[in-house]
């Protein structure tokens, strides 16, 4: 939580711009027939996965699937409830660094901290392990959610017994859990806001998104450091919910196009691009940008 305080100038003060997403129109020639929506299989398989720790230029850090190709945020690790994932973790640094995740389930062993010496030595190699499971009904009587949902993973030992040093740096990305069923998007963009940077980046260098009007697109939407962001996508709606739609016309989610995300929180959704809406000129607040842009924007302030 921000020890500062939780007030508007902090809202205020936060990143201008999370992303823009430029629009570009459908074919004029007549549309053919929708095809039927794809969707999440069900669970249920053991998954084997590398995933390496490095340095990147300027001093700052990242998780890659093969050396010499990590990224800010990590590569996107995707799951349907039921899955068993087995990460083999190599850390190629010269300090010692670990993966923590958020939302599903470990022994204490792939926890991911110092305190029960679960990171990895520089140059050392781990296994961890995480499981997730489908909704039910527990021995007791009480219902049990699933593992599905928008999460993510991090650093917990680099800099301070917490890996604030290791997030401040980059090493930070996305888990989605999907529920058999849910339907799949044609393209999945990831924005963390990390303080006052977005993807570890200036706020007004991007990052920058591109679609096709119609194209089903998925936002996962993480916030680390110690401000509270406002997350606003402009032209575009979604449900207030697991999956960001409605199941529904009974569906009592709330329709909304902001949400405040504050430290360690996650949420993802999806919309359809450009709907009621199009291609065209987007935000030209300086809220924003000073200069407009064509495509659609996602705000933070």
């Amino acid at each position: 939580m921000d020890r500062r305080g939780f007030n508007r100038r902090v809202l205020l003060g936060g990143a201008a711009v999370a992303t823009s997403l430029s629009l570009t129109s459908e074919s004029a020639s007549a549309p053919a027939a929708a095809a039927p929506a794809r969707t999440a299989p069900a669970g249920g398989e053991v998954r084997h996965i590398k995933l390496y720790a490095e340095k990147l230029p300027d001093g700052q850090m990242g998780y890659g699937f093969e050396k010499g190709k990590a990224t800010i945020p990590g590569p996107l690790i995707e799951l349907n409830e039921g899955d068993t994932v087995h990460i083999a973790f190599e850390n190629t640094m010269d300090v010692p660094v670990s993966l923590h995740v958020h939302g599903l389930d470990y022994e204490i062993s792939s926890d991911g901290t110092r305190m029960n010496k679960s990171d990895v030595p520089p140059g050392g190699t781990r296994t961890y392990t995480w499981r997730t499971h489908t909704p039910g009904r527990r021995k007791d009587g009480t219902w049990r959610a699933g593992s599905a949902g928008y999460w993510h993973y991090h650093d917990h030992v680099v800099g301070t017994e917490h890996g604030t040093g290791g997030i401040r740096k980059g090493l930070y990305g996305p888990v989605i859990v999907r529920r058999k069923g849910d339907v799949l998007p044609d393209a999945t963009h990831t924005i963390v806001f990390n303080d006052m940077l977005i993807n570890n980046r200036d706020p007004h260098t991007g990052p920058d998104f591109e679609a096709t009007v119609g194209d089903r697109v998925e936002f996962v939407v993480i916030t680390h450091g110690e401000y509270y962001h406002t997350f606003h996508m402009h032209g575009h709606r979604w449900a207030d919910n697991r999956t960001g739609m409605l199941t529904g016309p009974d569906d009592p989610s709330q329709v909304i196009d902001n949400k405040i995300c504050g430290p360690a929180d996650s949420f993802g959704f999806q919309v359809i691009a450009g709907r009621g809406w199009g291609p065209g000129r987007g935000c030209t607040t300086a809220m924003c940008r000073a200069t407009p842009t064509w495509g659609w924007w996602a705000c933070s302030w």
